[in-house]
């Protein structure tokens, strides 16, 4: 497949072979004010879906963050990214309290080696038992919904006492229907781009919902009252 070929789903029009530079200019500029119109319909429709799920998802990883909880994050190609990025959200926040996160798909050399020695459908589980607590968290990012890795890893998170969490798209796919998972955010649409934009916004309001639940003062012991001993 030639470069021109692999990128004519984004531009179609360039198939056209357009001399006129003026009218590709314009071609382009119409192309991205539609596809980022396009983003933010879908990232707000989405909040509007997910935003008390997102609310009460912050709340339970809040809890287990003060428990001294490790978040893990995993996902395949450019969700693999993207749960780097949501993990060193956590982690290295620009503002608010950091908390133990980290991705599973970060250390190259552990996931080769798994993905040789005990097979790729296992390079997220195997990590799961290898440092996962029951007080921990699992975020697994995935466009489809389907990937047997990302399944494997939430069911092996699961029977450890893991909050799971899910970022699907399209209708959510294995995901969605999955007793494996506490909480599913599923974006809805059949743009690959689209769903993972909305699912950095998922992931920000994410955190920003266990921020504010860790800002808050930590009930104290309570309080009895009684007359002269």
């Amino acid at each position: 497949m030639s470069e021109q070929e692999s990128t004519n789903f984004l531009y179609p029009f360039i198939d056209a072979e357009e001399n006129d530079a003026d009218a590709l200019l314009t071609d382009l500029a119409a192309s991205a004010r539609s596809k980022a119109a396009e983003s933010a319909r879908l990232q707000r429709v989405s909040l509007e879906e997910w935003g008390d799920g997102i609310t009460s998802a912050g709340a339970r990883m809040a809890e287990r963050f003060r428990a001294g909880a490790r978040l893990y994050t995993f996902g395949n190609g450019g969700s693999s990214t993207d749960a780097a990025t949501l993990a060193s959200l956590f982690s290295r926040p620009a503002r608010g309290r950091p908390v133990a996160a980290w991705s599973l798909a970060a250390d190259q050399a552990v996931v080769t080696a798994l993905g040789n020695d005990v097979g790729f459908e296992l390079i997220f589980s195997r990590q799961i038992i290898a440092h996962a607590k029951p007080v921990d968290i699992a975020i697994a990012l995935s466009t489809s919904g389907n990937s047997d890795d990302l399944m494997t890893a939430l069911a092996e998170a699961r029977t450890r006492g893991l909050l799971t969490v899910g970022f699907a798209g399209h209708d959510g796919g294995r995901m969605s229907t999955s007793d494996d998972l506490d909480f599913c955010f599923t974006i809805r649409s059949q743009s690959i781009h689209r769903i993972q934009e909305s699912h950095a916004l998922v992931g920000y309001q994410l955190w920003s919902a266990v921020q504010d639940n860790l800002a808050k003062p930590t009930p104290g012991p309570r309080e009895t009252t009684g007359g002269p001993r």
